[in-house]
């Protein structure tokens, strides 16, 4: 049959109202978007005639088009989605050596940065207390948190290390408690013990324990505190290791993911996630580059490493917990590898290996797929299942490196590292991270390939590229080559020139996603959803922002420590509507009146039930869709 309505002047989009947008200060001369002169004159309206009949002008859509992207900035990993509620939980704080950054003493202590006791390889440096031999009353100490932390009715999992020193302990039995408090008033929440124990003076001892809160704190200014009683440790020297607080989990997933924001993206219905970068997958040099065999295993095994966004990760977050994080969503890994190509000064080109030491980084890559994929016969198969998985995951797609058009090398890099996991693993598809961004050099890209672009833009940008895809294949000799929009957002309010000005002068930035945003993203996707041959892959970036610290905006979804502050933008619901409401089969349609501009529009179909979607995008203003079908 032959569906047909009508589309008045507005059309139709269902986006929420954008939160936290800046008014400029002190505007500048930004200039008028065409399209806001076009809606205001255009008073024609737009006739639509969907063909649901022929089966045969139909396509079949991208399966997996709508996904997310993460790497660790904006403290969107550690301090972020990843769940540890405690900040420089193992003294790894950089760049000048261990600090004693959001801890304080509680009592008559002395607290100090040890050495000399390590509790790992990896973990080098703990906290050594001195209680003195005159100690009275509680003593311990406190960690402020990540910007604070939530007290919120639940069960937390709170767990350390400690060693005694053996000249100072008198070999008697001591209690520890581990409790929440207002870093306001002092109150305690809840409050669990642990023990007596007797600590042992040669092998650190993990203690561990549970924590039933039922009590709502006021606010996010809390701390977790461990203390003891001087009667029990008077005159003694401790020395504690990898402090740990968790609270319920998305999934209740150990050492896993924030619930709210987790469940923020699960809401999404993403069909994809892309890890671990981005920027922090190269590294600030060849040696910081992300190593993923270092973010596995034991926590007190992971060293962490200078990130590229100007803080440490502690790797908490590491390679089996992205793979975990996309068990528990269901939805398809996107692995980038690093591909031989660190960012060192910014501004520059950056580190490339040379071709004689490629092998090394190929064989990273290899052995990084057969942790993921291989049985447990293997090396690293068998690494896997010792650290709790043996069931191998399942990697559809590599990226090879990120954002490799700053670099002149590329294309001999990924000509090497491409020939070389296709040899290895087949059956991936392998995404290059450069096509022709580079003036100096246009990839060629083998066929079953895909490319990632990324966009950081005006709105006008997207609006204007709404057909770019449409031809892509055929006009750049591209015909068996898919595309990952790997990054995209509107960054900044539509200026004379064009460019984006990545200062970020206030009256152009966007500094939250706006209304604008929503609308120039979305006909962005339509685009891609009217070209599923070409288009395959597309992710929203960045996606998370700690309103604390952070170092880029705007962001699909902005928090704090409270939960009840995290903010979805109007970004957030953009992507959120177009990944549930699309179908199996795109439909055709005709504008039998009217043609695109200000209106957009993409039809699809769901096989299974009969659902036929309809999505229509008019820029600037959104109002309602009259239909008749």
């Amino acid at each position: 049959m032959l569906s047909s309505l009508s589309v008045g002047l507005f059309g139709l989009a269902v986006l929420l109202p954008s939160t936290h947008a800046r008014i400029p200060r002190l505007p500048r001369q930004v200039s008028t978007p065409q399209f806001i002169n076009a809606t205001a004159t255009n008073v024609s309206s737009v006739a639509l005639s969907i063909n649901t009949k022929y089966t045969s002008l139909r396509n079949t859509t991208a399966p997996y088009l709508y996904g997310l992207m993460h790497e660790d900035i904006s403290h969107s990993g550690d301090g972020g989605i990843y769940a540890e509620l405690l900040t420089n939980r193992a003294f790894q704080v950089v760049p000048y050596g261990p600090v004693l950054t959001g801890w304080a003493p509680i009592g008559d202590v002395r607290l100090t940065l040890d050495v000399l006791h390590p509790l790992s390889d990896a973990l080098p440096t703990v906290l050594q207390v001195d209680i003195p031999a005159n100690a009275t009353g509680e003593v311990g100490i406190l960690n402020y948190g990540w910007w604070g932390m939530d007290v919120s009715p639940q069960t937390y999992n709170a767990s350390f290390y400690v060693l005694a020193n053996e000249p100072r302990y008198f070999d008697n039995q001591t209690t520890f408690t581990v409790s929440l408090r207002s870093n306001l008033t002092g109150e305690t929440f809840v409050s669990e013990q642990i023990g007596p124990v007797k600590v042992s003076t040669f092998d650190y001892t993990q203690l561990n324990a549970s924590i039933v809160n039922t009590v709502s704190a006021p606010n996010s200014n809390n701390t977790f505190a461990l203390t003891m009683d001087a009667s029990e440790v008077a005159g003694q020297t401790l020395y504690f290791g990898l402090f740990s607080l968790f609270p319920e989990t998305f999934k209740d997933r150990p050492n896993g993911l924030r619930k709210d924001i987790a469940q923020a993206f699960y809401d999404m219905k993403p069909r994809f996630l892309r890890f671990p970068g981005g920027n922090n997958l190269e590294g600030v040099s060849v040696d910081t580059r992300w190593k993923w065999w270092k973010t596995i295993g034991p926590l007190k095994d992971r060293a962490g490493r200078p990130g590229n966004w100007n803080y440490f990760n502690t790797d908490g977050l590491g390679l089996m917990e992205y793979l975990e994080w996309c068990e528990d969503m269901e939805i398809e890994p996107v692995l980038a590898v690093y591909a031989g190509f660190s960012l060192d000064i910014w501004g520059q080109s950056g580190t490339d290996w040379p071709q004689d030491r490629m092998p090394e980084v190929l064989q990273e890559a290899i052995d990084e797929l057969e942790f993921c994929m291989g049985d447990t016969s293997t090396k690293w198969g068998a690494k896997r299942a010792e650290y709790g998985h043996p069931e191998p995951f399942n990697i559809k797609f590599v990226e090879i490196g990120n954002e490799d058009w700053f670099s002149s090398t590329y294309p001999r890099r990924f000509t090497f590292m491409y020939d070389g996991l296709k040899a290895a693993y087949p059956n991936i598809t392998y995404i290059s991270t450069a096509y022709n961004e580079n003036a100096e050099y246009t990839i060629d890209i083998p066929a079953g390939a895909y490319w990632d672009t990324h966009h950081y833009e005006e709105p006008s940008y997207f609006l204007g590229n709404f057909d770019f895809y449409d031809n892509w294949q055929t006009e750049t000799d591209n015909e068996d080559v898919g595309v990952l929009l790997g990054e995209f957002s509107v960054y900044q309010l539509d200026t004379p020139d064009g460019v984006v000005n990545f200062s970020n002068p206030a009256d152009v930035h966007v500094f939250y996603p706006r209304m604008i945003s929503a609308i120039a993203e979305g006909v962005y996707a339509l685009g891609g959803e009217r070209n599923p041959k070409t288009v395959k892959l597309s992710s929203y970036a960045p996606s998370l922002q700690n309103r604390n610290w952070y170092n880029w905006t705007p962001n699909m979804i902005s928090f704090e420590a409270d939960p009840t502050k995290t903010v979805l933008s109007t970004s957030y619901w953009q992507q959120l509507l177009f990944a549930h409401y699309r179908g199996t089969e795109t439909l055709p349609v005709t504008n039998t009146q009217g043609d695109f501009n200000p209106l957009y529009w993409q039809s699809s179909i769901e096989e299974e039930t009969g659902s036929v979607y309809l999505k229509v995008s008019r820029r600037p203003h959104l109002h309602a869709l009259e239909s008749s079908l």
